[in-house]
């Protein structure tokens, strides 16, 4: 009887390395000569998954979003973690970025991935359960494949793959 082998597609993020990587910034940031008698903000609001960043100029917002990417690769994470919903303006004449925290993948995407999958013609199965996406086959040198090309091409989610047996 051949033995079934199968693996996860998913967008879940560790969110201890997440928070780690968000007090990571705020410690740069306060010892940073360019931020030295700025205003600036780093916060984190669990409940709405959302990632709010203020500085006192656009230039400042963009050097403390490089630094929150920055400090989120080096915790493994994904710089598609982060979607940028909105900049404006703050009060006391600061900008305001507000980023969505992304950790699930689209329907739309999903479907896009088990279509890829299926292009591939291997003997392999591909089904979307829930937030997740399920990869069955019979040969594990099948499955890396389609891991590889996964991997490779472009997402808008930050995938994961996990659950390899």
């Amino acid at each position: 009887m051949a033995k079934e082998y199968s693996f996860d597609i998913s967008a879940k993020i560790n969110m201890q390395s997440f928070k780690d990587a968000i007090n990571l910034v705020d410690r740069e940031v306060s010892n940073r000569y360019d931020f030295k008698g700025t205003t600036y903000e780093v916060n984190y609001k669990e409940k709405e998954k959302q990632l709010v960043l203020v500085a006192s100029s656009d230039n400042k917002l963009d050097a403390l979003k490089d630094v929150v990417i920055s400090k989120f690769l080096k915790q493994g994470l994904s710089s598609k973690v982060l979607d940028e919903q909105k900049v404006e303006d703050s009060s006391g004449g600061n900008r305001k970025a507000t980023f969505k925290v992304v950790d699930y993948i689209e329907s739309k995407e999903a479907k896009k991935i088990t279509a890829e999958i299926k292009k591939m013609k291997l003997k392999v199965n591909a089904v979307i359960e829930g937030d997740s996406i399920r990869v069955k086959g019979a040969k594990i040198d099948e499955l890396q494949q389609v891991i590889a090309h996964i991997r490779a091409m472009e997402w808008e989610a930050p995938l994961v793959f996990e659950n390899m047996r």
